[in-house]
């Protein structure tokens, strides 16, 4: 913005994406550009609704509205922290979550599936819900949303994680149906305990890429990126595990994004079902009980 601009929204916004472009920072945790990191930041400034009118643009900013706002933007280049750990609040499923370093911010193409209720690989409405590596809670909570009726239990290994989703479960009200379990993968549950839908969205990344990954990846929890030389090491477990833990007609839904293809290389008889989507990434896949009792030693 130069100094005979009068500084309007519009004007800042468009110094935010000059200034982003002309850094090379990542996008990837909520937008994919410049202009949309900048309107991200400066929407949380002036504390304004995500459908705020564009008339808007025209607003004049005071003085104390531009250092805020330039305080984020600067933030954001300086120190490559992603925007949502810059205002604590990240989307997902059109739901806003507190999030900070303790958690990834979400972004997982699951959204999707969740908005569509799971069809048409759910026979039923599932009542007993499991959202396997939590972090913040997002698909958990999407998931008590989308199910109005179903019990939903948040595990993860990280009792930080489960402190932030705790934080969501009551900024959502739903203390009565959903609950968290420190737990990796299975161990802490109920060893009775059995669901009708498992989602998860694990730590999936390999060793190459976690090395040449972009900075703002840094301020993420690697227990929650890193998944072995592969990104299969938890999968491999899960693989091996759900089978006890779903119901008759249960379902088990994974995310493993770009170690589909070691996936698939490593159980080629196994009918993995990758979904596609409108938005996001894939390597997604579903698997029933039943495909997973049929293809039991395989995993072994």
């Amino acid at each position: 913005m130069t100094q005979t601009q009068t500084p309007t929204v519009s004007a800042m916004l468009e110094y935010g994406q000059t200034l982003f472009e002309s850094q090379g920072i990542y996008f990837g945790h909520g937008t994919t550009n410049a202009w949309d990191e900048a309107v991200y930041l400066l929407s949380f400034a002036l504390q304004l609704p995500p459908n705020a009118d564009r008339s808007v643009l025209d607003q004049v900013l005071t003085a104390e509205q531009q250092a805020s706002i330039k305080a984020l933007f600067e933030r954001r280049i300086s120190e490559r922290i992603p925007a949502p750990y810059l205002t604590g609040q990240a989307w997902f499923c059109g739901l806003p979550f507190i999030v900070d370093e303790r958690v990834l911010i979400p972004r997982s193409p699951i959204a999707e599936l969740i908005m569509n209720g799971f069809e048409p690989w759910c026979e039923r409405e599932p009542e007993q819900i499991l959202d396997l590596c939590t972090g913040g809670g997002c698909i958990g909570i999407a998931c008590a949303y989308a199910f109005a009726e179903a019990q939903v239990v948040l595990s993860d290994i990280s009792a930080d994680a489960l402190a932030v989703a705790a934080m969501n479960i009551a900024g959502h009200d739903l203390n009565d149906r959903v609950i968290t379990a420190e737990s990796d993968l299975f161990a802490g549950l109920e060893s009775d305990q059995v669901f009708d839908l498992i989602v998860s969205n694990p730590p999936y990344v390999d060793a190459e890429d976690l090395a040449s990954m972009p900075q703002e990846y840094q301020h993420e929890p690697k227990l929650a990126l890193a998944s072995g030389d592969d990104g299969l090491d938890f999968t491999r477990r899960l693989l091996q595990q759900a089978t006890e833990y779903l119901s008759a007609s249960g379902v088990l839904v994974v995310e493993v994004g770009n170690s589909w293809v070691a996936l698939e290389h490593a159980f080629p008889n196994v009918p993995f079902v990758w979904l596609e989507f409108t938005e996001g990434d894939a390597g997604v896949f579903v698997l029933t009980r039943d495909q997973l009792l049929e293809h039991r030693e395989s995993f072994q």
